[in-house]
């Protein structure tokens, strides 16, 4: 995150959200004038990531934009627990699509607002990991090939959530879900981003809800690019990884320190910056605290997920010698 990094100081309520800084360094959510575009009455879980990561990264299109940006929606998680018919906790323009065909109406859009001469009115699609990684790919690489001028973020929460915790292409090796409720041995997952930076887009980032500062920057430096842009937020899911729900920031935050989730950003297929670890955690210590690889995570799964995880330090460079 090529920014000051800003000390936090507790001197008063109105230092909260870094209230006391210039205007142009506070955060997002600590404008009054933010729009809230994630707003209460949603039946989110407690703890959900999802549901934080949703709010800053909408929050900050809408400030980038003046209030300009439509978004759709894949089903998922963050429609459902959004949208329970006839209300709604959005507070933005707002489309729901299919399962998998987010990109592709995200691009429908996109190409509307051209015909209609409304360039000053920006697109973001948006869905969980099952309907980016999984059923929504086809339509995601299309739209990335074509350059189409649509941010699409994925939340990653690694599973089918919304359904019943199912596994996706996303659910790390060893996790337990219902439909592999004795961990999951097979398959090889799949990097969205590394597939995003495939297609030479633009711009490709990842984040996660352990640092809001960095994931209102990335999804604010994601709009001042046209063409297609990735932004991939990780976003622990309480229920699914069976972690307490206060404990969803640290165990996102434990996710980059020990090498599972690089931080990074990416122009044209080219890694431009990353976020180094700051303090090295073993994999073990990340898989101990989610129930989801048992009380005692196999010897084998964390030996897998620890190469996994030092493959990601040598490859994106995130310690610092």
């Amino acid at each position: 995150m090529p920014v000051q990094r800003i000390k936090f100081y507790q001197t008063g309520s109105f230092a909260v959200g870094n209230r006391l800084l210039d205007p142009a360094q506070r955060a997002v959510q600590a404008d009054a004038g933010r729009t809230n575009s994630l707003t209460t009455g949603h039946r989110a879980c407690q703890g959900c990531g999802e549901a934080l990561g949703a709010r800053y990264v909408l929050d900050t299109v809408m400030r980038a934009t003046g209030n300009k940006a439509v978004t759709v929606n894949a089903t998922g998680c963050l429609e459902v627990f959004s949208t329970p018919f006839p209300e709604s906790s959005w507070r933005v323009p707002w489309l729901h699509s299919l399962f998998g065909n987010a990109p592709a109406v995200a691009t429908g859009v996109a190409a509307a607002l051209k015909a209609k001469g409304r360039t000053d009115v920006r697109v973001v699609g948006q869905g969980g990991d099952g309907g980016t990684v999984d059923i929504g790919l086809a339509c995601l690489s299309g739209m990335f090939e074509r350059n189409d001028d649509v941010l699409y973020v994925c939340y990653d929460n690694g599973g089918y959530m919304n359904t019943g915790v199912q596994r996706s292409g996303a659910t790390p090796h060893g996790a337990v879900t219902t439909t592999t409720p004795a961990g999951n041995s097979f398959g090889q997952g799949k990097s969205l981003p590394l597939i995003a930076m495939a297609h030479r887009i633009p711009y490709v980032a990842t984040a996660t809800v352990a640092d809001l500062r960095d994931l209102e920057y990335k999804a604010g430096r994601a709009m001042e690019f046209h063409g297609a842009r990735y932004l991939h937020v990780l976003v622990p899911c309480p229920l699914g990884w069976r972690t307490a729900s206060d404990k969803t920031i640290q165990v996102a935050r434990m996710a980059t320190e020990s090498g599972i989730f690089p931080v990074f950003e990416a122009i044209d297929g080219e890694v431009t910056d990353v976020t180094p670890i700051r303090r090295l955690h073993p994999v073990a210590d990340y898989l101990s605290m989610q129930g989801r690889f048992g009380a005692t995570p196999r010897a084998d799964v964390v030996s897998r997920l620890q190469a996994e995880a030092d493959r990601n330090i040598r490859t994106f460079g995130l310690t610092v010698s």
